[in-house]
């Protein structure tokens, strides 16, 4: 047996990397070759839209119906994928992006809103329902190859904590990859939007799509503990857990009331960068800038924390958002509230992924798939609520005080994470959840939260 001397990190050499594994690298790769693509094609859309219609408000019913809708309609398909029996129904979403997307390039030569709407509609609801399934694969995949690694050479709760080790390397290394592609993604798209047209840039969409269907062909998303189960009985047993896991509950319900804060800012800076701080497009470009270089910085510090508590960064992740907010209302020059937003996408890049390990550690690997649809539609949703709000609060106010709220909101949220993890957050994470057929057994109507009806 190794000795712990011989690996003076304290990590395993089952979970050292990922990118160790080539099913793993090749869902990274396909992740992030989508996420690039799918960042110009969001951003050749908005300004085809705007160019269209010059209208703002198109614009944000684009975003509203591409990154807001879905939310009401994720679970359900992320539960019928996984009932179904048939091969390849990951990629299948893939290439149905695909074949929208296309549709959505021709359209721009015939511009019809309603339809453009649409589209964006059942783009937007397959590429979250993907995400989910493909974070559950990479989960199922890296503790996979890290009990496959360590068989027979330790005692099985080793076995157990490097599989989940490796499943926390596994989202650090997608959340290095969706930093990079959320920076250089909206910044390619302009290029070749200014330099081929939308149309063109949406065709280099639809390439990444079918690539990235292609690379995950032998993907099967498939759930064989509850196969005889309809969708609803598989949404139930998901509502169940949610209800019945120790702290589950409460910690998205937090994380839900912090989101509506942090999306509200979303619609903030663009008046803040022009009005407050008369700094331009220019300014503009560097508070997006500095968002994006502290949220890949923030990857790389999340990559290199594999043994610090889950818990402790997701609090310091929306301290961190709501002090960036709050910097930003107080700042004077472009400078500073550069400071700001650099402060606030640190603590993006930390919130999310640590959001996301928590929900895996504390759920059964066969319901992965529909916590993860849940986490993503929770954030859709907020998404929704907070852009108004956000617009709202400019409209009633200023961009500074409307910073401030979102800043003081987020902040006071911070206050329910850290009782969380003085609860046990953490430490709840850690241990084993109960089997998916213990979930299924309790998934029945009056398990439910008193007065929240079952879903459909």
């Amino acid at each position: 047996m190794p000795q712990a001397a011989a690996n003076p990190s304290g990590s395993s050499p089952a979970a050292d990397s990922p990118l160790r594994s080539r099913r793993l690298r090749r869902i990274i790769v396909a992740y992030t070759v989508n996420r690039l693509g799918s960042w110009m094609g969001l951003v050749a859309l908005s300004l085809a839209v705007f160019d269209h219609t010059h209208d703002a408000l198109a614009v944000a019913a684009l975003l509203l119906a591409w990154q807001a809708l879905p939310a009401l309609l994720v679970p359900p398909l992320v539960a019928r994928v996984e009932a179904s029996s048939r091969r390849s129904e990951l990629s299948r979403l893939y290439l149905f992006e695909a074949l929208v997307t296309a549709a959505l390039a021709i359209l721009l030569s015939r511009f019809w809103l309603p339809a453009v709407l649409l589209l964006a509609l059942l783009d937007g609801t397959a590429a979250l329902a993907a995400n989910s399934l493909l974070r559950a694969e990479l989960a199922r995949t890296a503790r996979r190859h890290a009990t496959e690694r360590s068989a027979g050479a330790r005692s099985s709760e080793e076995v157990e904590g490097e599989a989940h080790e490796a499943e926390r390397r596994a989202n650090a290394t997608l959340n290095v990859a969706f930093s990079i592609s959320f920076v250089g993604g909206p910044v390619l798209g302009g290029l070749v939007v200014a330099a081929a047209g939308a149309p063109a840039t949406l065709y280099i969409d639809v390439a990444t799509f079918v690539l990235c269907g292609a690379a995950l062909i032998d993907m099967h998303p498939h759930v064989e503990a509850a196969g005889e189960h309809s969708v609803r009985a598989r949404l139930r047993a998901a509502w169940s857990h949610i209800n019945e896991a120790p702290l589950l509950r409460p910690l998205l319900l937090a994380e839900l009331v912090a989101l509506l804060f942090i999306q509200a800012a979303a619609p903030i800076e663009v008046a803040y960068a022009k009005d407050t701080l008369h700094a331009g497009d220019r300014g503009y470009g560097l508070l997006v800038t500095a968002w994006g270089a502290g949220a890949v910085l923030a990857s790389v510090i999340f990559a290199r924390s594999v043994r610090r508590s889950l818990a402790v960064l997701l609090t310091l992740g929306i301290f961190s958002l709501g002090a960036g907010f709050v910097g930003m209302a107080l700042a004077p020059t472009l400078a500073l509230g550069c400071i700001g937003s650099f402060l606030g996408g640190l603590g993006n890049g930390l919130e999310w992924p640590s959001i996301i390990s928590l929900v895996q550690r504390m759920t059964p690997q066969p319901l992965h798939g529909r916590l993860m649809g849940a986490v993503e539609s929770l954030a859709a949703l907020c998404l929704a609520v907070g852009l108004p709000l956000g617009g709202a609060l400019v409209g009633i106010t200023s961009t500074r005080t409307a910073f401030a709220v979102a800043g003081a909101g987020t902040l006071a949220t911070t206050i329910a994470f850290a009782r969380l993890t003085r609860l046990g957050l953490g430490r709840q994470a850690a241990g084993a959840p109960a089997t998916p057929e213990a979930q299924l057994s309790r998934a029945r109507p009056e398990a439910l939260v008193p007065g929240h009806p079952a879903p459909e």
